[in-house]
């Protein structure tokens, strides 16, 4: 059995310290070991995206780097965007909007979406569906995620304005 890693991460704010094999996924890391449940396990290969967090600022899908990676980095899942009582705006969207169905990609989705929106406040529609791209939806077809996203740029952006 391999040696056990000590492992530091800050996520959502809260900083974490465990010990774990070298070979474990951030996704299992945050799942099982940190019960922060959000990101979901899809493929398994990077390829659908429901795993998306944010590491030091960057989008990052947590089935592809080890926890070991993560070491000393602060890690942002869809429960550090916003909550129940505290919706994020792509939160609050998304709802509206009517940009999830079966939710599962949901959180990955508004993650990479909040990334996005902070390299690029005012995106058209087709950067938005580039910068989306390597979240896979199987429900809603991409319109409704879309306008959710615009929606939520459109009224960041006011709120922005309005505090100038």
């Amino acid at each position: 059995m391999p040696k056990k890693m000590h492992i530091k991460l800050n996520v959502n704010g809260k900083d974490e310290e465990f010990l774990a094999e070298p070979r474990e996924l951030l996704i299992y890391t945050l799942r099982e070991r940190l019960n922060i449940t959000g990101p979901h396990i899809g493929c398994e290969t990077s390829h659908c995206g429901a795993c998306t967090v944010t590491i030091d600022g960057k989008s990052v899908k947590a089935c592809t780097i080890f926890a070991a990676q993560a070491d000393g980095k602060e890690v942002t899942t869809i429960e550090g965007i916003g909550g129940p009582d505290d919706l994020h705006p792509l939160q609050n969207a998304f709802k509206e909007h009517h940009g999830l169905q079966c939710g599962y990609c949901t959180p990955g989705m508004i993650t990479r979406a909040t990334k996005l929106l902070e390299e690029n406040p005012n995106p058209t529609e087709e950067e938005i569906r580039f910068g989306m791209a390597g979240n896979i939806c199987r429900c809603t077809g991409y319109q409704n995620i879309v306008k959710s996203i615009q929606a939520a740029a459109t009224e960041m952006n006011a709120a922005k304005e309005a505090a100038e």
